[in-house]
């Protein structure tokens, strides 16, 4: 079954939940709809039009200057559309691109192809292929970290893998819970979060020793991972409870937000929350102080992944 079309195994919830620095202005929201195959930014007031793409978008990642990477599984392409909100480029792939991640500096992109369960780093430019690392089946959520490393939830093999990202050689497999899916770095990077759809269940990672410290419940079918500006709260979305679990650092559960029908990818800006509402067509707003829900807003069709854009620094305070 194709992922773009599976309720189990759909979108990568791929987050990219960078804090603003002193001095940046507000993030930046895009919400990528899959069946209007639609990106949409929705943090502007009223907002901005969406931006047509085709061939619903699957998996969504930011680079720091504000491109963004969105993968076509049906369509064997990546788009990227630039800070000016236009396309800039269509990278063409051999396969069926779905899960993708940014390297730091911006040059590179690494992909998952659903089908034939292996990560490509393609030239984020040109498209063309560097490299390529066989994994486990069904790769789903990819995550980079500052040390270069590529995680990727395999989410046939109910398994994460970490590859070093210059010669993606495996370094590590790590066992999980049933199919992981989401991934998410705490800010400090000592810790990633991953969300295992069938188990109902979060496993937590050392990533300096590469061990698994412990797996919690995390409610139904947890498919977006995210954490607070200082990691203090980790935020998982319950596709099929239409809820929001927040969890302490000590991985308590601190409460459950009621969201829209079928959520699916969240990500932080600040303190707030941004939650993709499948079914229902919508966004909704958390305010993490209040721990609620403060407002929803309309979106273009089958909203299944949201990336928070860190704005630029502004020029006075880099002086």
């Amino acid at each position: 079954m194709k992922p773009a079309r599976a309720r189990s195994g759909a979108l990568l919830a791929l987050l990219l939940c960078l804090a603003p620095a002193a001095g940046r202005g507000e993030d930046a929201i895009f919400v990528a709809s899959q069946e209007a195959g639609a990106v949409t930014r929705i943090d502007a007031d009223p907002g901005t039009g969406p931006v047509l793409l085709g061939a619903g978008p699957a998996g969504l990642a930011a680079a720091a200057d504000g491109t963004l990477y969105l993968t076509h599984p049906d369509a064997a392409a990546i788009t990227a559309v630039g800070p000016d909100g236009r396309i800039a480029r269509r990278l063409q792939f051999r396969g069926q691109p779905f899960g993708i991640a940014v390297s730091a500096d911006g040059t590179r992109l690494f992909v998952g192809d659903w089908q034939a369960g292996t990560l490509s780093r393609i030239d984020a430019q040109s498209g063309a292929v560097e490299a390529v690392a066989e994994i486990g089946r069904e790769p789903a959520g990819l995550v980079t970290d500052v040390a270069g490393r590529v995680f990727a939830a395999e989410r046939g093999g109910d398994s994460l893998a970490i590859l070093d990202g210059v010669t993606l050689e495996l370094r590590a497999r790590l066992p999980v819970g049933r199919a992981p899916f989401a991934l998410a770095l705490s800010p400090d990077g000592d810790r990633l979060y991953v969300g295992n759809v069938r188990s109902n269940d979060l496993t937590v990672i050392d990533t300096r020793l590469l061990t698994v410290l412990a797996t919690v419940p995390a409610g139904r079918s947890p498919y977006g991972i995210a954490t607070s500006r200082d990691g203090g709260e980790i935020l998982v979305t319950n596709q099929e409870a239409g809820s929001v679990s927040v969890l302490d650092r000590s991985l308590a559960l601190r409460g459950r937000i009621p969201v829209g029908r079928y959520p699916e990818g969240v990500a932080v800006a600040g303190h707030r929350a941004y939650v993709a509402n499948w079914f229902s067509n919508d966004v909704s707003v958390i305010d993490l102080d209040e721990h609620r829900e403060i407002e929803r807003r309309r979106v273009p069709e089958g909203p299944r992944a949201v990336v928070a854009v860190p704005a630029p620094v502004r020029a006075e305070a880099a002086r």
